[in-house]
């Protein structure tokens, strides 16, 4: 259940549409539907304006159905991240509209119209510094734009090359937070935030060679930002920082 929903059902109290009884079941409702290997939690959208996420890493694509599903029938959109095709095509089975995106590891189902869920607000720029971090960075992107964020995406200006990056700061300026996802040294987010007046997301990714330690030392690089809007998720976690984004770029 989302914000909007339940305005929605006390205007038809107010109408007569509906009876107090009906009303105060729906409001009776647990706060989260057990189906024994999951716990669903419906209330999250209300308290946070997104609805809950299924995970996909680690479950089976019955598994990752079953929950999806559920959510799913409290009609808000659905994410599920780290999907893998056989999850998509068990999603299909119970939600048809779904839609699969292979590069970010996504499966959406929209539900509502951007703006019906009180989020559809801000502007979520989503940046990369090389083609590498792309999966990382459209993880990102897809989290931000199915949660109401207008996300652009600017790829491929790492600080190897200052210039590209220089080239799109008139995109940058327009974003009310920005994504900034770098394997390598790690050294984007630094740049960007020296640029832009509004907070940074850096993601490191596991993307370098061996020197690299499948992103620690893009972590560690970023961590020791010396940009003051910098802030930092963990890495590879495209998710979080789009989720983080959206929040923030709703303010």
């Amino acid at each position: 259940m989302h914000r909007d929903r339940l305005l929605q059902m006390l205007q038809r109290l107010q109408a007569g549409e509906a009876s107090p009884e009906d009303v105060l079941k729906r409001l009776e409702d647990l706060p989260f539907e057990d189906i024994g290997f999951a716990k669903i939690d419906h209330h999250r959208a209300l308290r946070s304006g997104m609805p809950e996420v299924v995970f996909g890493l680690g479950k089976s694509p019955g598994q990752v159905a079953a929950i999806f599903e559920r959510i799913a029938a409290s009609g808000v959109d659905v994410l599920a991240t780290r999907a893998t095709e056989e999850m998509f095509q068990a999603i299909r089975q119970v939600a048809p509209n779904a839609e699969y995106h292979e590069l970010a590891r996504c499966v959406t189902l929209r539900q509502t119209e951007p703006g019906t869920q009180g989020n559809a607000r801000g502007k979520v720029a989503v940046a990369c510094a090389g083609t590498s971090d792309l999966p990382v960075a459209e993880e990102a992107a897809v989290t931000a734009e199915l949660f109401g964020a207008q996300v652009t995406r600017i790829c491929d200006i790492g600080v190897a090359g200052l210039h590209r990056l220089l080239a799109q700061r008139p995109l940058l300026l327009e974003a009310d937070a920005v994504v900034a996802c770098a394997g390598m040294d790690g050294a984007l987010p630094s740049a960007l935030g020296g640029l832009v007046a509004v907070p940074v997301i850096a993601v490191p990714t596991s993307i370098g060679y061996g020197a690299s330690m499948r992103g620690i030392a893009a972590l560690l690089t970023m961590l020791n930002s010396c940009s003051p809007n910098v802030c930092v998720v963990n890495i590879d976690n495209g998710f979080g920082a789009g989720y983080l984004a959206t929040m923030i770029a709703r303010r």
